[in-house]
């Protein structure tokens, strides 16, 4: 580290803090204004929060790593959040959600299923789930920044207590920075995560653009020519993914045969059905969602989530292609060689490529870039799960009158509560890749069916989706300790045989136990009250099995046209997914110099755009709102 990329770093963080800490003001209004901005927060502006929220260094590093493997096709792998549910909050979500004017998605799911027991049942649950999700990215934060800084940094933080290694340099940078991350959120809530995550996105573009630029600047296609195999840039697929990595780099193959992936058509087949259904449920409880409903109107909602698919693949792609250019052709014997590479680390890449191949300065700004995507991230979730605690818990249960002052410190302490238990869970996590496989596959898992159902079908009750959501939290979290205690099984044995599936594949299962608890909950108790139903849908529109609802409003004479947009709101989605692809592929493939390609995907992108401009955006101009 020279003394200008340390200078970078310690100003950013000087003014990331400061800027926070500035507007943290606004924020001392009420719980509205604390945790959605007072819902005056211009549309823009949040749609670049999101994007850099969504921005994180960890899954950057994962990125890298997969895409270093794997190649091109390796963005695939995104489906796995699903990274398209964005299309799908663009589409037509956003506007769903937004028409409730609520604060929290829990507070959201009473509009659905009424205040009377059943609602209260899937509302807590729902605020469990936002919490405990809230606590799983905040160790799998943990993980990634504290592996990345210790990497990048030369300092040792271990620390001992005579012979005994109290802490280890990896948890005392991820300490630090969390500290400080914690500091300017809790003060500001979502006006400081917004102000702060805006700045953090701008210094986020210039690093990806830095380095797609500098390694234009340092290699030649020739270079590229010989690092890179053919079948790396070849974006489509077969039933298994065969090893095209030779000599030295031969090790690339056996990581490939035994990640999990191998079997590359079931996986995308499991991840496309995962994907739909994970899509439709709609934007879990957290800071996505959040920022739904801190949006002005219903039209400035569904702006805002096309704003933030259009401002975050692409310079984060450029980022992410040029680290794996610069590895690939610099470092990547060195790379296979390494001893915790062979045991499948590819996220020690990223720090790799950033301590040896990049120059001062460009360091200085791409750490200062990478740390924005840890601290814009990380706030977003500090700022979103205290959010269901204190509103949707401690408000509604245990103190339902008393004063903004009073909830807004209840929320400081409840960030700090959500932050040391992430923190807490981070010191047990072995990887980020495991807490990524639990986090998409295992907890969503349980959170799929209920949340599909409450859209689409009308006699869902609020214990269907209570019992629906609990049966898959409970078997998501059984899976994860199966997980982790996979050494102490029998060879042969059926837990044996569990653990050692990929989180993926069990997805079914989850999604089946959590389905069974959907149906039996709601069959076995009374339908949601009509009036409830009636306000709902009147409100919300969605499409699906509403037909009864209907038929109800028009005997009381308060007819409300069916829903007709799922036909092309299906078929935006599809188009959505291909331009959200282009905007991956074309960085990719620019910085590996493939010019065909870029045009390919360009020509696509445009296509795209020009189909979304007619089907999608003149509709959502037509909103009142």
């Amino acid at each position: 580290m020279a003394f200008w990329d340390v200078f970078i770093i310690i100003v950013y963080v000087a003014v990331t803090l400061g800027l926070g800490i500035y507007v943290s003001r606004k924020a001392s209004k009420g719980l509205d204004s604390y945790f959605l901005g007072g819902k005056s927060i211009k549309w823009y502006y949040l749609g670049l929060s999101n994007g850099s929220g969504m921005f994180d260094v960890s899954g950057t590093a994962w990125m890298v790593g997969i895409l270093f493997l794997y190649g091109v096709k390796s963005f695939m792998f995104m489906w796995m959040w699903p990274i398209w549910n964005q299309i799908f909050v663009m589409m037509f979500l956003a506007v769903w959600i937004r028409r409730s004017g609520v604060m929290t998605g829990s507070e959201w799911i009473l509009t659905r299923f009424g205040d009377d027991r059943a609602g209260r049942a899937s509302h807590l649950i729902v605020a469990i789930f936002a919490v405990v999700a809230a606590i799983g990215f905040i160790a799998y934060f943990f993980e990634g920044v504290g592996k990345f800084m210790t990497v990048i940094l030369p300092w040792s933080l271990d620390l001992f207590i005579g012979d005994f290694l109290l802490l280890t340099s990896e948890q005392a940078y991820a300490l630090i920075i969390i500290f400080l991350t914690t500091i300017y959120t809790i003060k500001g809530g979502m006006f400081s995560v917004v102000a702060t995550e805006v700045l953090q996105y701008l210094i986020m573009v210039l690093a990806g653009i830095l380095i797609a630029g500098y390694t234009f600047f340092v290699i030649t296609d020739v270079e590229i020519s010989a690092a890179i195999p053919e079948e790396w840039k070849n974006v489509a697929f077969g039933n298994e993914l065969e090893g095209f990595w030779s000599g030295k780099k031969d090790v690339f193959n056996e990581l490939i045969d035994t990640e999990g992936y191998k079997m590359f058509g079931a996986f995308i087949g499991m991840t496309l059905f995962k994907g739909f259904f994970a899509s439709v449920a709609g934007p879990t409880p957290s800071y996505d969602m959040q920022r739904i409903l801190s949006t002005r109107t219903v039209r400035d909602a569904a702006y805002m989530s096309g704003f933030t698919n259009l401002v975050l693949f692409i310079p984060r792609y450029l980022l992410v292609g040029g680290i794996v250019v610069l590895g690939l052709v610099f470092l990547a014997p060195e790379i296979a060689a390494l001893e915790n590479l062979n045991g499948g680390d590819m996220e020690l890449v990223l720090p790799q490529v950033i301590n040896y191949e990049v120059p001062v300065g460009i360091k200085g700004l791409l750490l200062a870039g990478l740390l924005a995507a840890f601290m814009s991230t990380f706030s977003a979730f500090v700022n979103s799960g205290p959010a269901y605690i204190v509103n949707d818990i401690y408000k509604k249960y245990f103190k339902p009158e008393a004063t903004d002052k009073h909830y807004i410190r209840a929320s400081h302490i409840s960030s700090f509560l959500v932050v040391a238990l992430g923190v807490i869970m981070g010191f047990f996590a072995d990887s980020i890749n495991s807490i990524t496989l639990w986090i998409t596959s295992a907890l969503y898992g349980g959170y799929i069916a209920a949340n599909f159902l409450k859209w689409v079908w009308w006699r869902f009750n609020g214990w269907g989706y209570f019992w629906g959501m609990l049966s898959g939290l409970i078997i998501a979290t059984l899976q994860f300790f199966v997980d982790k205690n996979k050494e102490h099984y029998m060879e042969g044995s059926w837990l044996f045989e569990i653990a050692g599936t990929p989180a993926i594949y069990l997805f079914p299962i989850i999604f089946g136990f959590s389905l069974l608890g959907c149906i039996l909950g709601t069959w076995l108790t009374p339908a949601t009250n009509y009036q409830t139903l009636k306000s709902f849908y009147e409100n919300v529109r969605p499409w699906g099995l509403w037909k009864p609802v209907r038929k109800m409003m028009e005997q009381d004479g308060h007819p409300v046209e069916k829903n007709k947009d799922f036909g092309i709101d299906m078929f935006n989605c599809a188009i959505g997914i291909l331009w959200q692809s282009s905007m991956i592929l074309m960085p990719i493939y620019l910085v590996v110099r493939d010019f065909y390609q870029v045009l390919v995907w360009l020509t696509v992108f445009i296509i795209t755009t020009v189909i979304l401009k007619f089907t999608w955006l003149d509709k959502v101009k037509n909103y009142k709102e």
